[in-house]
């Protein structure tokens, strides 16, 4: 899946897509609640009320500038939460090639948080050691997200995360730690989406007089568009989430805006619109 902004091109590659079984991340989410939300239908629940969501990455193209954005669970990793993503063994790089990006040719990589499905493949295991997946790439991760989650000890879940995923990259020397606002490119800045954890980023597409956001998980599922005061388990504080939730989607209603969603299945990108008291998504 790809969309054209102005001179940017960005295209989807897939790692896993999951229908239901996310009670544990978006509790008030039942059926009985996601079922009068028409429009989920088809793309993000099914007709029995179960959302639907995508783990992925996007590779943005700019006329200077490979990024991947977001890097999923990844192969090899162990001691994680969610049981199907202990070592997992997919095809991601292969798909990444396959559609035109093989790992030598991306020269960024830029991560919205540091949580398990935006580092994984930021490294890859190599003869017992996890080295760079993207060598000739520089890192971007946010300040403020390193300084939390490394100096965090109530968290022995991320310190894994960090130590095959994170750690790596630094000491490669390949990290660039950044503020939540910060240019990449001309076309390609992050925006302050802060909530889902303390440093959490958005990524801003502008080119010719076009633009879009990649949301990372300021929203996990298009049902929160429609009820922005659902906060996710996974949220570091869920007041911070609800209030960034609301002031983004005042900022993007009705604005010629694609929205581009990190864990968006099925259509993934559409325009943010009122929706009588509420917004919806026009995919």
């Amino acid at each position: 899946m790809q969309w054209r902004i102005g001179d940017v091109t960005v295209t989807k590659v897939v790692e896993l897509e999951m229908t239901g079984g996310t009670k544990f991340l978006l509790p008030q989410a039942t059926k009985e609640a996601i079922q009068p939300i028409a429009w989920l239908r088809p793309h993000f629940a099914d007709a029995d009320g179960r959302l639907i969501m995508s783990i992925h990455s996007f590779v943005v193209e700019t006329p200077t500038r490979r990024i991947v954005v977001d890097t999923c669970l990844g192969n090899d990793k162990q001691q994680r939460r969610i049981p199907h993503w202990n070592e997992r063994q997919g095809p991601f790089l292969e798909d990444l090639t396959k559609a035109g990006f093989p790992p030598d040719s991306i020269d960024t990589v830029l991560c919205t948080h540091l949580h398990v499905d935006h580092v994984g493949w930021n490294t890859m295991l190599r003869d017992g050691k996890w080295v760079p997946t993207f060598p000739k790439a520089q890192y971007v991760m946010g300040r403020a997200e390193w300084e939390h989650w490394s100096t965090l000890r109530t968290r022995e879940d991320m310190q894994h995360i960090l130590d095959d995923s994170v750690r790596p990259i630094l000491d490669a020397g390949l990290a660039t730690l950044v503020e939540t606002d910060h240019v990449l490119c001309d076309e390609v800045s992050l925006v302050p989406t802060l909530g889902h954890t303390p440093g959490h980023v958005s990524v801003r597409i502008a080119s010719r007089g076009e633009e879009a956001l990649i949301t990372g998980d300021f929203m996990h599922h298009p049902c929160q568009i429609a009820h922005p005061d659902w906060a996710t388990l996974a949220d570091s504080d869920a007041e911070a989430g609800i209030a960034t939730r609301r002031r983004m989607f005042a900022a993007l209603a009705d604005r010629p805006v694609l929205v581009i969603g990190t864990h968006f299945a099925g259509a993934t990108a559409g325009r943010l619109v009122r929706d009588g008291d509420g917004y919806r998504l026009d995919a």
